[in-house]
This record gives C-alpha cells, sequence and structure tokens, in this order.
C-alpha cells in the first residue's frame, strides 16, 4: 500500500525541476525560438552548482554559478539560432552535445581531484517555492503586462511585429536569459535532490519537461499541472517497483521507462493536441 503523503512528497520533489524547466521552455518557446537545449542547460547548472559549491562551500555560490552556466547555453542558443540563423533544432542539439561533453569532462576532473569534499546545497522546499512564485509571476506577465504582450506577439507572428515596431530579436534573447535563469534553477534543484552529481544526471528530464508544456498548450497553470502529472508517474515508478501486476511479476525495467513512454506518447500528440505559436521557428 502506497502512503498518500509520501507519494505526494515524492510528486512534488520529482515535478519542481520539470515546473521550472518548462516554465523556462515556455519563455523561449512563445517568444518562437524552439529549444530542445533545455537539457543541456539543466545539466550544465547541475554540474556548476556541485563544482563551485565544492570548491567554495558556499550554496548561494553554486546557485550563482548554476545560474550563469545556463544562460551562458541559453545565450549560445540565442546567438546561433537569431545572429547565424542556424536550424534551431540543430542549434538545440547542439547545446545538449556541448552540456554533455563538458559536465562529464569537469565533473571526472572535479571528483578525482577533491573526492573527499562535499558540495553544500540550499534546502529543496526553496526551489519549490520559487517555481510556484515562478508559475504566478509569468502567467500575470504574459496576461498582464505590456512586456508580456510583447513576447506573445513575437511568438505568434515576428513579421507584424515587426510592423508595429517591435525587435523580435531583442525580445527572443531577453526570454533565452529568462529561459536560462529558469533551466540554472531546475539543473540546481536535480543537483541538490541528488546529493552530488554524475554524469548526464537530468536523464531525460529536458525532454520530458517540454512534452508537458506541449500538453499545457504553452500556458503556464496547464504546464504545471503537466508537469505534476509527470512527477506523480515518475514518483509511482519509483513506489511501485517489485510489485506485481494481476498476480505476474513485472519487470524493473518496465516501471523505471514508464515516465519516458508516456512522454513518447505526448510528444507523438496522443495526449494533448495543442497548437504551437504561429512564428515558432520563423526568423
Amino acid at each position: 500500500m502506497i502512503d498518500p503523503t509520501l507519494l505526494a512528497a515524492s510528486t512534488i520533489t520529482l515535478g519542481a525541476p520539470l515546473v521550472l524547466a518548462a516554465l523556462g521552455g515556455l519563455t523561449s518557446e512563445r517568444s518562437g525560438v524552439m529549444n530542445i537545449g533545455l537539457e543541456g542547460a539543466m545539466l550544465g547548472a547541475a554540474c556548476a552548482t556541485f563544482v563551485v559549491g565544492m570548491q567554495t562551500q558556499n550554496p548561494w555560490l553554486g546557485l550563482a554559478a548554476a545560474l550563469a552556466a545556463a544562460i551562458l547555453l541559453m545565450l549560445l542558443h540565442a546567438v546561433l539560432t537569431q545572429a547565424f540563423a542556424i536550424d534551431q533544432i540543430i542549434s538545440g542539439m547542439a547545446i545538449n552535445a556541448i552540456a554533455a561533453g563538458g559536465t562529464s569532462f569537469l565533473g571526472k576532473a572535479m571528483l578525482d581531484e577533491t573526492s573527499l569534499l562535499r558540495a553544500p546545497f540550499l534546502p529543496t522546499q526553496t526551489y519549490w517555492c520559487v517555481a510556484a512564485l515562478a508559475v504566478a509571476t509569468l502567467a500575470f506577465y504574459l496576461r498582464w503586462t505590456r512586456g508580456g504582450v510583447h513576447l506573445l506577439a513575437v511568438g505568434n507572428d515576428p513579421d507584424k511585429s515587426r510592423q508595429m515596431g517591435l525587435d523580435p530579436v531583442k525580445v527572443r534573447y531577453l526570454a533565452l536569459v529568462a529561459t536560462g535563469l529558469l533551466c540554472g534553477l531546475s539543473g540546481a534543484l536535480i543537483c541538490s535532490n541528488s546529493g552530488s552529481f554524475r554524469d548526464n544526471m537530468t536523464a531525460g528530464r529536458g525532454f520530458i519537461a517540454l512534452a508537458a508544456l506541449i500538453i499545457g498548450g504553452w500556458r503556464p497553470l496547464p504546464t504545471l499541472a503537466a508537469c505534476l502529472g509527470f512527477g506523480l508517474i515518475e514518483a509511482l515508478q519509483l513506489h511501485l517497483q517489485g510489485t506485481q501486476l494481476a498476480g505476474a511479476a513485472v519487470p524493473t525495467e518496465f516501471w523505471t521507462s514508464l515516465p519516458y513512454l508516456v512522454t513518447l506518447v505526448a510528444m507523438a500528440g496522443l495526449l494533448g493536441k495543442n497548437r504551437a505559436p504561429a512564428g515558432l521557428g520563423k526568423p
């Protein structure tokens, strides 16, 4: 029998990083920039918060490093797609590859040299509060502020936005900075939950966050619900490992793969046929 309180706590623990990353994807894609580089930004942030926190023994400096790493990766995505007009999918793949290779090298080097040190982290509840605040803030920003209207206008029709006097490139750069901030928080939270850093520790959560964003129709509150739904699925697979269904033993691999199977179904459009921003991917 699963303890409902424990299941709820696990859902929040596993869902909060998805909420932060999905909101980061929302700011990017609402501005018209496709972003499959969320995974790389989260991974870079997780590595940075661990390495800097371990070296300085200061959790705030670790968090600052996480934010800086994610913002730099997202600014690289902005430069590649806006200044050099590189395909946005290819640019996102490049961000993920850079982050995977760079963090693997850096993580192993730092662990080999200072294996006895541990990094301090901020309490995970701090990130939960920030995630809830980010949802409310972004929902208000998109609906009630001039900046939010500009963001939506650029993402829906960049050509008409130019005719109105807006600069889509400037809006997109600012949106990707916001993406970096949110993905940095997500990566730091993942590392805080784990207590250490290891290769590819984000384990596809950036893509799960992107799936939640699609299910949520690129809107903050439905995206929050989708992220918590994925968090619940992941929590269930942890609690159900080793249990039987209809008297038959279920392989552990089935439960482990369950969140990713749901993600694949969602990305195929079977769980939510929502229309993307009309200007997504347009120059």
